[in-house]
């Protein structure tokens, strides 16, 4: 036997292309195309840089607090992690260690299999439908958990809070955890069945909302004992928690939240505009309540419009997977830079 067969051998998440080529129009990784902020700013001119020499608060109080008034709960409902994918990772090793397979969409937030696969937890992929919704019922079986974001990763749908009370309803013995990247973007936000449930954990990020996909904080939300619990896995995994600079920026967006809310909708509007004109153009897409659309045109190949974008200095994605591979995730961006992008598919003639 070799060394080599005690290594872990999985598949790793792949993230979005970060291009170093600056004069490409990135509309590949969904971050927010505005600015985040004057009081983000302030924070960061004013951070005092000799207080790096300490550690930070493990606690992170003043951005627990002030992000317990913004979502109306407590801060011990509260935990911070150094970006979503981390407080996700924690979640899989914290929630997930039942026999049977915990339950996410086909079409789906490609790092959760990853994870399973990492943490050697069994799981099962239900099925979106032909217009990639959840479908509530499928749902209604007995498992180890269950996870899928809300909007919809690549595709954009949103699930209502109604439809997911009914969930939590036949998972009373299962934890429930709702992805909420996206949620800002025309969703409602499933934080106020926490009063109701004890079983349902909400994750959410800076990313995306707040223009801040440079700082990595990501936010779990949900009954006091799942928190601690999370906290427990945690300080016996990765005791490190964010960063000062990281806590200053944080609790600055979440005090410049009406701003940032006002971006939002700059989004939304822009999103709906190109929505508009590419079907125009042909195209086909489901609702999207996120800040990407998810677009197909039925007679011209996918992967042939990625790369000819491309040659036109926009980025965007393509997924080469079953049911979506004739699918581009396009994010929306500024309406400047969306103009660009509908100019280059009409010259096109797609």
């Amino acid at each position: 036997m070799s060394w080599k067969d005690n290594l872990k051998n999985v598949e790793p998440y792949v993230a979005g292309e970060q291009p170093k080529d600056k004069k490409l129009i990135k509309l590949n990784t969904n971050e927010n195309p505005y600015d985040p902020g004057e009081k983000v700013n302030e924070a960061i001119k004013s951070f005092d840089a000799s207080s790096l020499s300490l550690y930070p608060d493990p606690e992170a109080t003043g951005l627990k607090e002030a992000l317990a008034l913004y979502h109306g709960v407590n801060a011990n409902q509260i935990f911070l992690g150094n970006g979503s994918d981390e407080v996700l990772a924690l979640i899989f090793l914290t929630c997930f260690n039942g026999e049977k397979p915990i339950l996410f969409p086909d079409i789906t937030y490609s790092f959760y299999p990853v994870y399973c696969h990492l943490f050697d937890i069994p799981y099962t992929q239900i099925p979106l439908d032909e217009q990639f919704c959840i479908n509530k019922e499928d749902y209604y079986v007995e498992n180890g958990g269950v996870i899928f974001p809300n909007p919809n990763a690549p595709t954009g749908a949103l699930l209502s809070v109604e439809d997911i009370r009914d969930i939590l309803l036949h998972n009373k013995d299962s934890v429930v955890v709702i992805d909420e990247a996206y949620i800002d973007f025309g969703g409602e936000s499933s934080v106020k069945l926490l009063e109701e449930f004890d079983n349902l954990l909400i994750t959410q990020t800076f990313s995306k909302f707040r223009s801040l996909a440079g700082i990595r904080l990501g936010v779990v939300i949900g009954n006091e004992y799942l928190i601690s619990c999370l906290n427990d896995v945690k300080n016996s995994f990765n005791s490190y928690p964010l960063d000062r600079l990281a806590q200053a920026i944080g609790k600055a967006s979440v005090m410049d939240s009406d701003y940032i809310k006002e971006n939002a909708k700059k989004i939304i509007a822009t999103r709906e505009r190109v929505a508009a004109r590419l079907k125009e153009l042909g195209f086909v897409m489901p609702e999207s309540r996120s800040n990407f659309i998810f677009v197909k045109h039925p007679s011209y190949d996918a992967n042939k419009l990625f790369k000819e974008l491309r040659d036109q200095h926009i980025l965007v994605r393509h997924f080469n997977a079953p049911r979506i591979d004739q699918y581009l995730r396009i994010s929306i961006g500024t309406d400047e830079q969306m103009d660009e992008l509908l100019k280059a598919i009409e010259n096109l003639e797609v």
